[in-house]
């Protein structure tokens, strides 16, 4: 699946001046002028992917490193592979985990095709976006993209948030992270990438889903105190930047599928919950 729509130029906001999280640089918002450009509808498939694999015989970093992170809940002993970070116990790290086998050498992409790549990083990334003439999008043309031309929205279809009980427009946790995921929203772990509606510029999964790469180092702008030594480790390590969310989030612990919100990781980072898709000068 590998649709390309266009998406206006003019002036395009970025960030949020009501932060929630603003450690991460959500705010203050700011104004930018963007180009036309084109992005994918949907974030790159397991079947895409596969086809540039077969195509180029390309490796992925997690095949190199021969393992990558998976949710505990997906492996059928959860005490499987030593806990990934003390801050996020939910992580494993499993051999033989890469994007072919997302949780770990005895699964499958039987059925999931359409669903969008994982394990994935921002080098495997940035590789595929070269070989199909793309580019991973910078923040502005993200967000721009993903406000789908409401505005200053805090979602991409609107500013209603999502909730455990009768409205859940993304793929996204319900119930109690990270124990019960009462799946009230049809999924889950990943969906297929043209799940739930699409936003007024006709893109899919722009909150929840999947974590999606953008060009950008990961910097916080804010002057708040600890923003120098916060971007001094960023630095260091090369922290790429990632919007939009997962299927893991919820406003109780990760309230991160907001347009504005934003992480950082290495760019070697590679799990269970992380994909992209590309953009393109028009």
């Amino acid at each position: 699946m590998s649709l390309r729509v266009p998406v206006p130029g003019g002036r395009a906001l970025v960030g949020t001046d009501r932060p929630f999280l603003p450690v991460d640089g959500e705010g203050p918002q700011r104004s930018v002028r963007l180009a036309g450009f084109q992005m994918d509808a949907h974030a790159v498939t397991n079947a895409r992917f596969g086809r540039y694999v077969e195509a180029t015989g390309y490796v992925t970093e997690a095949e190199r490193f021969g393992w990558s992170f998976v949710f505990h809940a997906f492996l059928r002993d959860r005490s499987l592979g030593p806990v990934g970070a003390a801050a996020a116990p939910w992580w494993r790290r499993v051999e033989g985990a890469c994007w072919r086998h997302p949780e770990g050498p005895d699964s499958t992409l039987d059925g999931r095709a359409e669903h969008p790549v994982v394990h994935v990083s921002w080098r495997d990334a940035a590789a595929f976006a070269s070989w199909a003439g793309g580019r991973l999008p910078g923040e502005a043309e993200w967000e721009h993209a993903a406000r789908g031309g409401l505005g200053d929205v805090a979602f991409p279809w609107g500013d209603r948030a999502p909730d455990d009980e009768t409205f859940q427009p993304c793929n996204i946790w319900q119930g109690a992270f990270p124990h019960t995921d009462l799946g009230r929203d049809g999924w889950r772990g990943t969906c297929p990438v043209d799940a739930f509606e699409s936003n007024g510029y006709g893109l899919f999964n722009m909150a929840g889903n999947v974590w999606e790469w953008c060009a950008d180092p990961f910097r916080v702008r804010s002057l708040k105190r600890d923003a120098a030594a916060r971007n001094a480790t960023a630095d260091a390590q090369g922290w790429r930047l990632m919007k939009g969310g997962s299927y893991l989030c919820h406003a109780s612990y990760c309230f991160r599928y907001r347009i504005a919100a934003r992480l950082g990781v290495p760019p070697d980072s590679t799990t269970g919950h992380v994909g992209f898709r590309l953009a393109y000068d028009a």
